[in-house]
């Protein structure tokens, strides 16, 4: 007889050799690394939120590889690309409950049937701990971000090049062009 063990938050801090992941369903899930254009999109919206929370004081802006502890029947932790935190200073340890905004960018192996049943139910995640606003970057999509917000979780505003994408209610008169998640364009 086998006997499974369910995974910890304690085994997702000791496991920092092994790379970034996120738990889900007892166990720990390895995000992969980034290619280049994906990676570029993330940090500029970690630079533009980082410059909004300069600018007004609200939130802190947290940039990628970062852990948001949450508590949820089948997950405990989230690993956005960036996102937009008002709750206390973790210190040292992951951020205590979920962001209100987050960024989670594609990369290649983020397409197909099954890509996309995972990005609906990690989004369902965000919704139940409280994120209000979650952006699914596809840097290959004409609709490049798609904007779902809890209060219309079915409906997301879609932002094409050429046009000012923003994260509200979460993120309170932020704007940003969506031109920029482009390596220079």
């Amino acid at each position: 007889m086998t006997v499974s063990t369910k995974a910890t938050i304690d085994d997702l801090y000791n496991m920092a050799e092994h790379g970034k992941a996120e738990l889900v369903d007892g166990k720990l899930v390895p995000l992969m690394p980034t290619g280049g254009d994906p990676g570029y999109a993330g940090d500029e919206i970690f630079v533009a939120l980082r410059e909004y929370v300069r600018q007004t004081g609200f939130g802190r802006a947290v940039s990628d590889n970062k852990g948001f502890r949450v508590t949820l029947p089948h997950r405990e932790s989230f690993s956005p690309d960036a996102a937009l935190y008002i709750g206390p200073n973790p210190g040292m340890k992951f951020y205590d409950g979920a962001p209100i905004f987050a960024a989670e960018v594609r990369s290649e192996r983020d397409y197909g049937p099954e890509a996309e049943n995972t990005l609906a139910r990690k989004r369902s995640d965000y919704f139940a701990v409280g994120t209000l606003v979650v952006w699914d970057i596809d840097l290959l999509s004409e609709a490049v971000v798609r904007a779902y917000r809890a209060s219309d979780a079915a409906q997301p505003l879609l932002f094409r090049r050429g046009e000012l994408a923003h994260a509200e209610p979460a993120v309170p008169g932020w704007t940003m062009l969506v031109d920029a998640l482009f390596v220079n364009d």
